[in-house]
Protein backbone atom coordinates (compact mmCIF):
# COMPACT_ATOMS: atom_id res chain seq x y z
CA UNK A 1 0.00 0.00 0.00
CA UNK A 2 2.91 2.35 0.79
CA UNK A 3 4.37 1.69 -2.66
CA UNK A 4 1.01 2.47 -4.28
CA UNK A 5 0.85 5.75 -2.35
CA UNK A 6 4.38 6.73 -3.36
CA UNK A 7 3.70 6.00 -7.03
CA UNK A 8 0.50 8.05 -6.90
CA UNK A 9 2.38 10.90 -5.22
CA UNK A 10 5.13 10.88 -7.87
CA UNK A 11 2.54 10.90 -10.65
CA UNK A 12 0.73 13.82 -8.96
CA UNK A 13 3.99 15.81 -8.81
CA UNK A 14 4.81 14.98 -12.41
CA UNK A 15 1.53 16.28 -13.83
CA UNK A 16 1.52 19.28 -11.51
CA UNK A 17 4.54 20.64 -13.40
CA UNK A 18 2.65 20.86 -16.71
CA UNK A 19 0.89 24.14 -15.87
CA UNK A 20 0.89 25.61 -19.38
CA UNK A 21 -0.59 22.43 -20.87
CA UNK A 22 -3.20 22.37 -18.11
CA UNK A 23 -4.22 25.97 -18.83
CA UNK A 24 -4.39 25.32 -22.58
CA UNK A 25 -6.51 22.23 -22.02
CA UNK A 26 -8.81 24.14 -19.68
CA UNK A 27 -9.43 26.89 -22.24
CA UNK A 28 -10.03 24.36 -25.01
CA UNK A 29 -12.45 22.32 -22.88
CA UNK A 30 -14.39 25.42 -21.91
CA UNK A 31 -14.65 26.65 -25.52
CA UNK A 32 -15.91 23.33 -26.87
CA UNK A 33 -18.18 22.98 -23.86
CA UNK A 34 -19.83 26.27 -24.79
CA UNK A 35 -20.32 24.98 -28.34
CA UNK A 36 -21.91 21.76 -27.05
CA UNK A 37 -24.21 23.70 -24.75
CA UNK A 38 -25.23 26.10 -27.53
CA UNK A 39 -26.04 23.23 -29.90
CA UNK A 40 -28.13 21.41 -27.31
CA UNK A 41 -30.03 24.55 -26.34
CA UNK A 42 -30.76 25.16 -30.03
CA UNK A 43 -32.07 21.60 -30.37
CA UNK A 44 -34.48 22.21 -27.51
CA UNK A 45 -35.95 25.21 -29.32
CA UNK A 46 -39.01 26.46 -27.42
CA UNK A 47 -39.24 23.30 -25.32
CA UNK A 48 -38.13 23.51 -21.70
CA UNK A 49 -37.86 19.77 -21.09
CA UNK A 50 -37.10 16.61 -23.11
CA UNK A 51 -37.46 13.18 -21.49
CA UNK A 52 -37.12 14.62 -18.01
CA UNK A 53 -34.03 16.70 -18.85
CA UNK A 54 -34.59 20.46 -18.67
CA UNK A 55 -32.60 23.10 -20.55
CA UNK A 56 -30.80 23.95 -17.31
CA UNK A 57 -30.20 20.24 -16.77
CA UNK A 58 -28.71 19.65 -20.22
CA UNK A 59 -26.36 22.64 -19.79
CA UNK A 60 -25.26 21.26 -16.42
CA UNK A 61 -24.84 17.81 -17.99
CA UNK A 62 -22.54 19.38 -20.58
CA UNK A 63 -20.55 21.21 -17.92
CA UNK A 64 -20.03 18.09 -15.80
CA UNK A 65 -19.04 15.86 -18.72
CA UNK A 66 -16.63 18.50 -20.06
CA UNK A 67 -15.09 18.83 -16.59
CA UNK A 68 -14.46 15.07 -16.44
CA UNK A 69 -12.75 14.71 -19.84
CA UNK A 70 -9.22 15.20 -18.50
CA UNK A 71 -9.97 13.41 -15.23
CA UNK A 72 -10.98 10.27 -17.15
CA UNK A 73 -8.41 10.82 -19.93
CA UNK A 74 -11.36 10.49 -22.27
CA UNK A 75 -9.80 11.62 -25.53
CA UNK A 76 -6.92 9.20 -25.48
CA UNK A 77 -4.49 7.32 -23.26
CA UNK A 78 -1.72 5.25 -24.84
CA UNK A 79 0.92 5.28 -22.09
CA UNK A 80 0.91 1.49 -21.65
CA UNK A 81 0.81 0.95 -25.40
CA UNK A 82 3.80 3.25 -25.86
CA UNK A 83 5.78 1.46 -23.14
CA UNK A 84 5.22 -1.88 -24.89
CA UNK A 85 6.34 -0.53 -28.24
CA UNK A 86 9.42 1.15 -26.74
CA UNK A 87 10.36 -1.88 -24.62
CA UNK A 88 10.08 0.01 -21.32
CA UNK A 89 7.40 -2.44 -20.26
CA UNK A 90 10.15 -4.99 -19.55
CA UNK A 91 11.43 -2.87 -16.66
CA UNK A 92 7.88 -2.22 -15.44
CA UNK A 93 7.13 -5.95 -15.32
CA UNK A 94 10.20 -6.48 -13.12
CA UNK A 95 9.18 -3.86 -10.55
CA UNK A 96 8.30 -5.21 -7.06
CA UNK A 97 4.69 -4.20 -7.55
CA UNK A 98 1.64 -5.66 -9.25
CA UNK A 99 1.75 -4.51 -12.88
CA UNK A 100 -1.88 -3.33 -12.98
CA UNK A 101 -1.47 -1.69 -9.57
CA UNK A 102 1.63 0.14 -10.84
CA UNK A 103 -0.29 1.66 -13.74
CA UNK A 104 -3.34 2.30 -11.60
CA UNK A 105 -1.26 4.33 -9.13
CA UNK A 106 0.26 6.37 -11.96
CA UNK A 107 -3.14 7.05 -13.46
CA UNK A 108 -4.70 7.92 -10.11
CA UNK A 109 -2.14 10.65 -9.50
CA UNK A 110 -2.79 12.04 -12.98
CA UNK A 111 -6.56 11.89 -12.50
CA UNK A 112 -6.47 13.66 -9.13
CA UNK A 113 -4.48 16.62 -10.40
CA UNK A 114 -6.61 16.87 -13.55
CA UNK A 115 -9.79 16.85 -11.51
CA UNK A 116 -8.59 19.66 -9.27
CA UNK A 117 -6.89 21.86 -11.87
CA UNK A 118 -9.21 21.30 -14.82
CA UNK A 119 -12.40 19.69 -13.55
CA UNK A 120 -13.20 21.88 -10.55
CA UNK A 121 -11.89 25.01 -12.28
CA UNK A 122 -14.03 24.36 -15.36
CA UNK A 123 -17.20 23.98 -13.29
CA UNK A 124 -16.41 27.24 -11.48
CA UNK A 125 -15.94 29.05 -14.79
CA UNK A 126 -19.20 27.59 -16.10
CA UNK A 127 -21.06 29.02 -13.10
CA UNK A 128 -20.00 32.49 -14.25
CA UNK A 129 -21.77 31.98 -17.58
CA UNK A 130 -24.70 29.66 -16.80
CA UNK A 131 -27.08 28.97 -13.95
CA UNK A 132 -26.10 25.37 -13.24
CA UNK A 133 -27.94 22.77 -11.19
CA UNK A 134 -25.97 21.60 -8.16
CA UNK A 135 -26.67 18.76 -5.70
CA UNK A 136 -29.06 19.91 -2.97
CA UNK A 137 -28.37 17.39 -0.21
CA UNK A 138 -25.35 15.89 1.53
CA UNK A 139 -26.46 12.44 0.39
CA UNK A 140 -26.48 13.55 -3.24
CA UNK A 141 -23.01 15.09 -2.89
CA UNK A 142 -21.74 11.89 -1.26
CA UNK A 143 -23.23 9.76 -4.06
CA UNK A 144 -21.64 12.06 -6.63
CA UNK A 145 -18.14 11.74 -5.17
CA UNK A 146 -18.50 7.97 -4.90
CA UNK A 147 -19.61 7.92 -8.54
CA UNK A 148 -16.55 10.01 -9.45
CA UNK A 149 -14.17 7.47 -7.94
CA UNK A 150 -15.97 4.53 -9.52
CA UNK A 151 -16.12 6.32 -12.88
CA UNK A 152 -12.34 6.65 -12.79
CA UNK A 153 -12.02 2.95 -11.92
CA UNK A 154 -14.20 1.89 -14.86
CA UNK A 155 -12.44 4.30 -17.19
CA UNK A 156 -8.96 3.13 -16.15
CA UNK A 157 -9.90 -0.53 -16.48
CA UNK A 158 -11.30 0.05 -19.99
CA UNK A 159 -8.30 2.12 -21.12
CA UNK A 160 -5.88 -0.45 -19.72
CA UNK A 161 -7.73 -3.25 -21.52
CA UNK A 162 -7.59 -1.65 -24.97
CA UNK A 163 -3.93 -0.76 -24.41
CA UNK A 164 -3.16 -4.44 -23.81
CA UNK A 165 -3.74 -4.95 -27.53
CA UNK A 166 -0.12 -3.77 -27.92
CA UNK A 167 1.02 -7.15 -26.55
CA UNK A 168 -0.33 -8.75 -29.74
CA UNK A 169 0.22 -6.17 -32.47
CA UNK A 170 2.81 -3.44 -33.14
CA UNK A 171 0.02 -1.24 -34.52
CA UNK A 172 -2.48 -1.18 -31.66
CA UNK A 173 -3.29 2.52 -32.03
CA UNK A 174 -6.22 1.79 -34.34
CA UNK A 175 -7.74 -0.59 -31.78
CA UNK A 176 -7.29 2.05 -29.11
CA UNK A 177 -8.99 4.73 -31.20
CA UNK A 178 -11.93 2.42 -31.91
CA UNK A 179 -12.26 1.72 -28.18
CA UNK A 180 -12.31 5.43 -27.37
CA UNK A 181 -14.87 6.14 -30.12
CA UNK A 182 -17.22 3.56 -28.60
CA UNK A 183 -16.80 5.23 -25.22
CA UNK A 184 -17.54 8.69 -26.64
CA UNK A 185 -20.81 7.55 -28.22
CA UNK A 186 -22.23 5.34 -25.47
CA UNK A 187 -21.09 7.37 -22.46
CA UNK A 188 -23.05 10.53 -23.18
CA UNK A 189 -20.02 12.52 -24.30
CA UNK A 190 -21.28 13.30 -27.81
CA UNK A 191 -24.93 13.64 -26.78
CA UNK A 192 -26.58 13.17 -23.36
CA UNK A 193 -27.85 9.59 -23.19
CA UNK A 194 -31.36 10.59 -22.02
CA UNK A 195 -31.85 12.30 -25.40
CA UNK A 196 -31.15 9.10 -27.36
CA UNK A 197 -33.94 6.71 -28.43
CA UNK A 198 -34.79 4.07 -25.82
CA UNK A 199 -33.27 1.23 -27.84
CA UNK A 200 -29.88 2.97 -27.99
CA UNK A 201 -30.01 3.65 -24.25
CA UNK A 202 -30.70 -0.03 -23.59
CA UNK A 203 -27.69 -1.04 -25.69
CA UNK A 204 -25.52 1.59 -24.00
CA UNK A 205 -26.34 0.29 -20.52
CA UNK A 206 -25.17 -3.16 -21.52
CA UNK A 207 -21.68 -1.64 -21.80
CA UNK A 208 -19.43 -0.01 -19.18
CA UNK A 209 -19.44 3.37 -20.92
CA UNK A 210 -22.46 5.09 -19.28
CA UNK A 211 -20.88 4.33 -15.92
CA UNK A 212 -18.00 6.64 -16.79
CA UNK A 213 -19.86 9.87 -17.62
CA UNK A 214 -23.64 9.59 -17.85
CA UNK A 215 -24.29 8.13 -14.40
CA UNK A 216 -21.96 10.65 -12.74
CA UNK A 217 -23.60 13.59 -14.53
CA UNK A 218 -27.15 12.41 -13.81
CA UNK A 219 -26.39 11.96 -10.09
CA UNK A 220 -25.01 15.52 -10.03
CA UNK A 221 -28.09 16.91 -11.78
CA UNK A 222 -30.49 14.92 -9.65
CA UNK A 223 -32.45 13.10 -12.36
CA UNK A 224 -31.95 9.73 -10.65
CA UNK A 225 -34.05 8.56 -7.71
CA UNK A 226 -32.43 7.20 -4.54
CA UNK A 227 -33.08 3.65 -5.69
CA UNK A 228 -31.64 4.37 -9.15
CA UNK A 229 -28.54 5.91 -7.58
CA UNK A 230 -27.94 2.81 -5.46
CA UNK A 231 -28.33 0.59 -8.51
CA UNK A 232 -26.07 2.80 -10.62
CA UNK A 233 -23.28 2.86 -8.02
CA UNK A 234 -23.51 -0.91 -7.59
CA UNK A 235 -23.24 -1.47 -11.34
CA UNK A 236 -20.34 0.98 -11.52
CA UNK A 237 -18.46 -1.03 -8.91
CA UNK A 238 -19.27 -4.33 -10.63
CA UNK A 239 -18.08 -3.04 -14.01
CA UNK A 240 -14.86 -1.70 -12.51
CA UNK A 241 -14.04 -4.92 -10.66
CA UNK A 242 -15.12 -7.07 -13.59
CA UNK A 243 -12.95 -5.20 -16.09
CA UNK A 244 -9.96 -5.40 -13.74
CA UNK A 245 -10.37 -9.17 -13.54
CA UNK A 246 -10.55 -9.37 -17.33
CA UNK A 247 -7.41 -7.22 -17.49
CA UNK A 248 -5.57 -9.63 -15.20
CA UNK A 249 -6.48 -12.60 -17.40
CA UNK A 250 -5.60 -10.84 -20.66
CA UNK A 251 -2.34 -9.57 -19.17
CA UNK A 252 -1.23 -13.08 -18.18
CA UNK A 253 -1.84 -14.31 -21.70
CA UNK A 254 -0.22 -11.23 -23.24
CA UNK A 255 2.98 -11.48 -21.17
CA UNK A 256 3.55 -15.00 -22.50
CA UNK A 257 3.37 -13.67 -26.07
CA UNK A 258 5.43 -10.53 -25.48
CA UNK A 259 8.66 -10.31 -27.45
CA UNK A 260 11.04 -7.41 -26.75
CA UNK A 261 13.92 -6.61 -29.06
CA UNK A 262 17.14 -7.94 -27.59
CA UNK A 263 15.66 -10.55 -25.28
Amino acid sequence: MRLFYEMTKRSWQRYLTYRAATLAGLVTNFFFGLLRAAILVALYGARQEVDGLTVQGVITYTAVTQALIAYLSFFGWTDLMDSVHSGEVAADLLKPMNFIGFWMARDLGRAMIMFLLRGVTLIMVYTLVFDLIVPETAVQWCAFFIALVLAWLVSFAWRFLINLAAFWTPNALGIGRFGFMLAWFFSGMIMPLPLFPDWIQKIAYLTPFPYMLDVTAEIFIGTLSSRDITTALTLQALWGIGLLLVNQIVLRVGVRRLVILGG
